[in-house]
């Protein structure tokens, strides 16, 4: 049987050396894993401004939240070919190269007075997302391994949700002036393109490439390894986006009303899945081990909302849920990347990055049908903890066989 190598990569697309190490490449890469997140929290404060510019338009009020939607839908299609892209032509320069892009992309509606303009100006922010997520993904699997890899996933996963929070607040601030404002913040890509460029670029020496592949044989992507987590990712994506979105729903059945504390409950549950973040790199037993725990976790908090009679019980229920989570994100992409060799890793981490996008997507879409089926959010949740359960027990008994 022959040897599986590598195939031959550019120049500049080498394994990055372990001797590039150092908290500003750390840094670089948790902002560069943010900026996908930056689209989806920033502009929500400026809806109804924006709204009310174009109210004349045709299709505005379907138009306008798409602005906001749509480049998760497109990071979710076109992850893929992205990664396949990451192991073609390198990590680090479809990363600077994306980023300076997310920039242009990402300010253009400030100049832009058409809201189909705009709204294909959003799509293609939602192209480069795509090539952002992954590179970066991909490169924390190349530099880091082991327990080293679980702690930067983890942080990944914790960054990603601070910035989320901190972004809202940035976007209702300058919202105040005007709806235009806050498109100002893509510009943020100009100045971290040359940091990367500069940081990020060091490879390997040549003497420590990969070994060629021989002519005439070509490896296969191995499709079947990641086929299970990239499907029960999707699953995990639901759970993952469930309390953040249905959250202001969930208070507002109990008659909660004000924005002030709908906000705070969010706040506080954001808070939970930060510390389960924390805490994925301090237990024992590996990714796979404690994934059925993870998923009963989140479990037991849907279970607890769908229970609630008050909106305490409610955030108590939240924070429960989003514990699990914060562990549950870097758990499935940990799982993923050891699957994958240096090679592949670019696709594999693609795939696995639009299967996750793709449930944030559908997540709303799917409950909204289980609230139809059962009458109320809280019921739509329960049915979704009831789910979790049945994964995480599956998951118990496929590990003990």
């Amino acid at each position: 049987m022959p040897r599986s190598v590598s195939p031959p990569a550019p120049a500049d697309s080498l394994r990055p050396s372990t001797e590039n190490a150092g908290p500003v490449r750390a840094v670089l890469l948790m902002a560069g894993s943010c900026l996908p997140v930056l689209g989806a929290v920033l502009l929500a404060p400026v809806l109804p401004k924006m709204q009310e510019h174009f109210a004349d338009v045709p299709g505005a009020k379907t138009l306008v939240p798409v602005v906001l939607t749509v480049p998760a839908l497109a990071l979710a299609l076109l992850a893929p070919f992205a990664g396949v892209i990451v192991d073609r032509l390198g990590r680090v320069r479809l990363l600077v190269w994306a980023t300076v892009l997310y920039a242009l992309l990402g300010t253009a509606p400030l100049w832009l007075d058409s809201l189909g303009a705009i709204v294909i100006s959003r799509v293609l922010v939602g192209i480069v997302e795509a090539a952002i997520m992954t590179c970066c993904t991909t490169l924390i699997g190349d530099y880091y391994n082991g327990r080293t890899r679980e702690r930067y996933l983890a942080l990944q996963t914790m960054c990603a949700s601070i910035s989320a929070t901190a972004f809202f607040v940035v976007g209702g601030a300058l919202g105040s002036a005007g709806w235009r404002a806050p498109f100002w913040i893509y510009a943020v890509g100009l100045l971290l393109a040359p940091a990367m460029a500069l940081t990020l670029s060091k490879s390997r020496p040549a003497d420590a490439a990969e070994t060629e592949e021989p002519a005439g044989e070509k490896r296969p992507f191995p499709v079947r390894l990641l086929a299970g987590i990239c499907a029960l990712t999707v699953f995990g994506a639901m759970v993952f986006y469930t309390v953040p979105v249905e959250m202001s729903y969930l208070l507002d059945d109990l008659g909660v009303k004000s924005t002030g504390v709908i906000g705070l409950a969010t706040a506080v549950a954001s808070a939970a899945t930060v510390v389960g973040s924390l805490t994925f790199t301090r237990l024992s037993g590996g990714p796979a081990g404690r994934l059925p725990l993870v998923f009963a976790l989140c479990a037991a908090g849907f279970v607890v909302i769908a229970l609630a009679n008050s909106p305490v019980i409610v955030i108590v229920g939240a924070v429960l849920n989003c514990l699990g989570t914060g562990m549950l994100l870097p758990s499935l992409l940990t799982i993923a990347m050891s699957r994958l060799s240096y090679a592949d890793r670019g696709r594999g981490t693609g795939l696995w990055t639009a299967a996750f996008f793709a449930g944030e997507f559908i997540c709303p879409l799917v409950v909204i049908g289980l609230e139809s089926a059962t009458g109320s959010v809280a019921h739509a949740v329960g049915l979704l903890g009831l789910a979790s359960a049945l994964v995480a027990g599956g998951l118990l008994v496929g590990r003990r066989r």
